[in-house]
């Protein structure tokens, strides 16, 4: 266990993903500092782990992040900080662009400073685009169809100039759709499970749409193998299940965990996308033959599970809460 007594700074830790990144980083024994804002992430996706880690709150935009690195003695980093919500990237694109290029960036230059022994960048699939052939793996073209996945690309050529220009030891992780318990924004699953929860209908976009979905344990277990990998430092690694399904084909599975008899799937044209991805389906041979990483849990009992989770928390997401106040924010 590489990470075992090692400081590690997780940005964005309070998030969906990066909550269940330092769980998988507590039990690997590490020693974790959570910097994050607290613009999408919660307090309450920590709390059962909040007495084994330190949480800062801060900005990665802030110059004062490389101080957090120093005054901690840093080794590595899990960059997970961003705007990662692709409708708000409609509205509020230059917001968008600061935080995940400019700002990973800053992440970037500051883990140079410091000289950090690995640096993790959180990417995404959307950077391809819809698939010219699939799986997907490492080569495929990309052709962002959104603000959000231009930012992310931007990200991904900082990171890339960044280790052969400065020699910053970062790994670039393309994570394909990701799901669990503790979503923190209104993607698709949260958002069907909380529509047939109340009202046995699903209003969805793009049906017909198709994703490649990886349970949020596996995919972090793979992101703390991968930065532990001296080999990977420098390369693009996707993770994901070589698998895909329709969003028609998740409201039929999720509509039957909730043990419904009947349901309506009404299409709205305002949540359609400007230019939406048709399908994605992960190639992650590359990280399989480098870490041996592979996902353990299929889509049912990983839906199975956040539905569970859904319902012993009271039926709602942290997200809910926030919309109102969001909506005062981003006007």
């Amino acid at each position: 266990m590489t990470l075992c007594r090692r400081n590690v700074l997780v940005t964005g830790g309070a998030g969906f993903i990066g909550s269940a990144l330092v769980r998988e980083l507590v039990k690997e024994k590490a020693n974790v500092i959570v910097y994050d804002n607290f613009s999408s992430g919660d307090r309450l996706n920590l709390a059962e782990i909040e007495e084994s880690i330190e949480v800062i709150e801060g900005d990665i935009l802030d110059p004062k992040f490389k101080d957090v690195l120093n005054a901690n003695d840093v080794e590595y980093v899990f960059h997970l900080a961003a705007e990662p919500y692709i409708p708000r990237c409609y509205d509020h694109p230059q917001r968008i662009f600061e935080v995940n290029a400019v700002g990973t960036l800053k992440v970037l230059l500051a883990c140079q400073q410091v000289g950090i022994t690995r640096m993790l960048y959180y990417s995404t699939s959307e950077v391809y685009g819809t698939a010219k052939y699939v799986p997907m793996d490492e080569q495929h073209p990309t052709h962002p169809h959104s603000t959000y996945a231009v930012s992310k690309l931007a990200a991904d050529k900082l990171c890339y100039t960044m280790y052969h220009e400065h020699s910053v030891p970062v790994i670039i992780l393309r994570q394909f759709n990701t799901y669990g318990p503790r979503e923190a924004q209104p993607y698709v699953i949260p958002e069907i499970i909380t529509q047939l929860s109340k009202a046995n209908v699903a209003r969805l976009g793009n049906i017909k749409a198709k994703r490649d979905f990886t349970y949020v344990e596996d995919a972090v277990k793979g992101a703390i193998s991968l930065i532990e990998c001296k080999e990977a430092e420098g390369e693009v690694m996707n993770l994901g299940s070589n698998k895909t399904y329709s969003i028609e084909e998740i409201v039929q599975i999720i509509a039957e965990l909730e043990e419904l008899d009947s349901f309506d799937v009404i299409i709205e044209r305002k949540r359609l996308r400007h230019l939406d991805v048709e399908i994605l389906q992960c190639d992650y041979s590359k990280a399989h033959k480098l870490i041996g990483w592979e996902p353990r849990v299929d889509l049912r009992e990983g839906l199975m599970r956040t539905v569970e989770w859904f319902k012993e928390h009271g039926c709602k997401w942290t997200w809910e809460d926030k919309i109102v106040s969001e909506n005062e924010i981003w006007g």
